[in-house]
């Protein structure tokens, strides 16, 4: 089947989905296309009906929400891609639909916390001058892990102290830094980078063999970091993009400025941080106001 290669090449090259993201899609295709062979229909014959019954067919795996949709959305960027190329005439997910999702609180860190993991970095070593800084880009852009390891020295503006980000779907935005980032920044640049490098690339973040970082190699440095910080619960890259997003509105920044520095295409992903802002303002109200005390 020639298009399934062809829409995994897509999604790869063109579409520059993360490697994560297309091993999902990957996965998911390759069963939707299993389940077909054995009902023994052809994908220009599977109708809105085939689709529906194959989505039940998942429920003997107990799948949570959130795994559906991610199913539901790789069947749809399949379709849409094999109705765009003419493999089929019309498209059997047009009526399907996500089902709920519940609302959860994203995990960040509290000030004292952050304070704790950029003390526990050596930035008297190569590597954790380079470790400073991957910190230093997650927690003061709040960028994704994927968007940071893409970063290159010709993304970044010093002049305006900004950095040029390409993030899911080809989109760019741009995401500014301080002080503090601009000092972890030249600092890598002068005593780190050019120990490190080994072969020429363009690419910001090397890891210790000199060739660009991983998604996978940031994780690793920053569970280093997390247990040498000895800090209890899970910290990823992405409860870092979530504690940038936090403290920002916790600070008085506006909800629309913080979605345009994500970089979320609408206004209601951003939503999910005044959960815990709010939280913060009740706390304060019920210690604080005498009514609110018990």
């Amino acid at each position: 089947m020639k298009y399934k290669d062809d829409f995994f090449d897509y999604i790869t090259y063109e579409k520059k989905y993360s490697i994560h993201t297309v091993n999902n899609y990957k996965k998911v295709v390759l069963e939707y296309l299993e389940f077909l062979d054995k009902e023994c229909i052809d994908i220009k014959d599977a109708n809105n009906l085939v689709v529906r019954n194959y989505l039940r067919s998942l429920d003997k795996h107990n799948y949570s929400n959130k795994t559906l949709c991610l199913y539901i959305s790789s069947l749809r960027s399949f379709y849409k891609y094999l109705l765009k190329n003419r493999v089929i005439k019309s498209n059997p997910m047009v009526l399907i639909k996500n089902p709920k999702l519940e609302k959860r609180v994203p995990k960040f860190l509290y000030y004292n916390e952050l304070s704790s993991l950029f003390e526990s970095i050596d930035t008297s070593t190569v590597l954790g001058i380079r470790d400073n800084l991957i910190l230093e880009i997650l927690y003061s852009t709040g960028v994704r892990v994927s968007e940071l390891v893409s970063i290159k020295l010709s993304d970044i503006n010093n002049f305006d102290k900004s950095i040029t980000i390409f993030g899911k779907g080809k989109k760019s935005r741009i995401v500014l830094f301080g002080d503090t980032l601009e000092s972890a920044l030249n600092l890598y640049l002068n005593k780190s980078r050019n120990i490190l490098i080994k072969t020429n690339t363009d690419i910001l973040l090397l890891n210790k063999n000199g060739t660009p970082l991983t998604d996978r190699g940031v994780r690793l440095i920053i569970s280093k970091i997390v247990e040498k910080a000895s800090i209890k619960q899970n910290v990823s890259p992405h409860v870092l993009r979530h504690t940038f997003a936090t403290h920002l509105l916790k600070e008085g920044a506006d909800l629309k400025t913080v979605q345009e520095l994500l970089g979320h295409a609408t206004l209601s992903a951003t939503e999910v941080y005044t959960h815990v802002t709010n939280e913060g303002l009740r706390k304060t109200y019920l210690d604080c106001h005498p009514r609110g005390r018990k």
